[in-house]
């Protein structure tokens, strides 16, 4: 249940009630593809770094080690040991951009695994059936992910496929939430809006799994290779046509600046792989901008990454041991970069959420969404 605490302009400031505790929104995912953060990130540091949400994939924890396996061992939360929500994504976007020789029918996805070639099968009831045996506490239809631009035709052969799949998520969902052997009997179900960047077919989209009455709504096929610039429009376009009373979820985004504008655009709920992916090659984000902390110039620098950062790595490291670390290809240095970025991502939502608490969002929304863009001078 979403609760709509302040809104300022299309910006939301929101609580939202899960069976594993309650989401404070504006909120970053932290990602988690194969129920661990890369970068040498246990469960234990996510909740040092301040993450509220961690998501996993579908797709990989089937091939690897199983979602059965997983069931049997308690679900997700135990094999992780997490006791806080979970998204996990339907395998939908890695089965179309990860498999090789993938056939669609209206019944699903034959491909073959990008491990080991194995062929496998995925339509919305085997995704449905993956995500109640890990148990997360959300679980994201199985949509079909197409590329960026893609022929108008084809996109609304797409979408309507995509609503016929959606209606077989929500129906085997239900089932599986009254079976009494299912780990979490309250998981929730968000649909997904697709449509390319045709303006049209993503509100007639929206409009259609609106009426479905999920738990929560996405804007899916975004960030894959557009200008940020029409993702903006698509975002703009959709959003009018969202529920008011569910969370809205921008897939894979992005860049500080990413979230910041789309906060402004209303949505609540984002992820993306760029902290950590960044990170691990010595891409930081800080509060007076982006830098390469493989520059010489932190060579023999005693500051903190950021002075204003009470990350695990501003507080007891410099830029030039964390530096060294890199370059000396020490683990260490990628999990100290690793724990940076994530508390960074986690820290600007909290000073989103406290900025609509308090009334000030408007100007720290026109402060920072060109800063933090920005390369660093410091």
């Amino acid at each position: 249940m979403l609760k709509i605490l302040k809104t300022d302009g299309r910006a939301r400031r929101c609580e939202f009630e899960t069976v594993h505790g309650t989401i404070q929104t504006p909120v970053f995912m932290n990602v988690g593809t194969c129920a661990a953060i890369k970068g040498g990130i246990s469960s234990m540091d996510l909740k040092d770094v301040k993450c509220q949400v961690e998501l996993s994939n579908t797709y990989h924890l089937h091939i690897r080690p199983g979602d059965k396996l997983i069931h049997d061992l308690g679900g997700l939360h135990k094999f992780m040991n997490w006791d806080k929500p979970i998204l996990t994504d339907s395998g939908g976007f890695q089965v179309f951009s990860l498999a090789q020789l993938r056939k669609i029918t209206e019944e699903g996805v034959k491909f073959a695994s990008h491990i080991d070639g194995k062929r496998i099968f995925m339509g919305p009831e085997e995704s449905m059936q993956i995500q109640s045996n890990l148990g997360s506490t959300i679980a994201m239809a199985f949509d079909e992910c197409i590329e960026n631009p893609a022929k108008y035709d084809y996109t609304k052969n797409s979408c309507d496929r995509t609503v016929r799949w959606l209606k077989r998520c929500k129906a085997e969902l239900d089932r599986l939430n009254s079976l009494p052997d299912t780990i979490n009997k309250h998981q929730m179900l968000f649909g997904i809006n697709q449509g390319s960047t045709y303006e049209d077919l993503r509100i007639q989209h929206m409009k259609e799994i609106a009426e479905l009455d999920l738990d929560g709504y996405a804007i899916g096929g975004l960030a894959v290779g557009e200008e940020t610039e029409e993702m903006y429009r698509i975002i703009d376009a959709v959003e009018p046509y969202m529920p008011v009373n569910k969370p809205r979820y921008l897939m894979g985004v992005g860049t500080p600046c990413n979230i910041l504008e789309a906060v402004h655009r209303g949505v609540d709920f984002f992820d993306c792989v760029m902290p950590s992916r960044n990170a691990r090659h010595g891409n930081l984000f800080t509060w007076h901008g982006k830098m390469n902390i493989l520059n010489e110039k932190y060579r023999d620098d005693s500051r903190p990454i950021d002075e204003n950062c009470d990350c695990p790595a501003c507080k007891h490291y410099s830029r030039a041991y964390i530096r060294h670390l890199i370059k000396a290809k020490e683990t260490l240095g990628m999990r100290l970069c690793v724990l940076h970025n994530l508390y960074f991502y986690n820290d600007l939502m909290e000073k989103i959420r406290e900025a609509l608490d308090k009334d000030y969002f408007e100007s720290f929304y026109q402060k920072y969404r060109n800063i933090l863009g920005e390369r660093s001078v410091s």
